[in-house]
């Protein structure tokens, strides 16, 4: 059974997970919820879906101000051609909307089809905000609590500085 937001957060709560959630109104792009974000503390991410050429699927978090540049960033990865991947495939695998997209939608991923790419600022950053798996409300973790929760899950991320286009951590390591 999938999660959805109420399971996932008595999931992050029995895990002793450290959590703050703030409802809102559905928010489907980065710029739609720039008022909302600037309460929020902590780093702000945008989540893309995708899929490569070879069938691969990939899901990128990055801070909200990212340029993803996808034309580049399949080298840095190792991936082939990278585009978005469609609606039902992410629904399928990772229990999301369009305009829900999540790192914390990971933990619907059971046969870890999903290669998670991380950007570098917010693996660095003290608290990372994101969806719980629906648009209408944002979640704040810690750095040392998302970790927990990748690990938890057992997910190891890639990271990346967008910034210089490099690969800081492969998968795994």
């Amino acid at each position: 059974m999938m999660f959805d937001k109420d399971r996932f957060l008595s999931w992050l709560d029995d895990q002793a997970i450290a959590h703050h959630t703030v409802t809102h109104p559905a928010v489907f792009r980065v710029e739609e919820g720039l008022d909302l974000k600037a309460a929020m503390p902590g780093a702000h991410s945008k989540n893309l879906f995708l899929k490569d050429k070879k069938g691969r699927l990939w899901l990128v978090s990055a801070r909200q101000d990212t340029e993803i540049d996808l034309k580049r960033l399949d080298r840095v990865i190792g991936s082939a051609r990278l585009s978005f991947g469609n609606a039902e495939l992410m629904q399928s695998v990772l229990g999301l909307t369009p305009g829900s997209v999540t790192a914390f939608g990971l933990i619907n991923d059971a046969d870890r089809r999903v290669t998670f790419v991380l950007d570098r600022r917010l693996w660095e950053a003290q608290i990372v905000n994101f969806h719980p798996l629906e648009n209408t409300a944002t979640t704040a973790l810690e750095a040392g609590a998302f970790r927990r929760f990748l690990a938890q899950i057992g997910v190891a991320p890639i990271i990346v500085d967008f910034d210089q286009m490099t690969l800081l951590r492969p998968a795994g390591s």
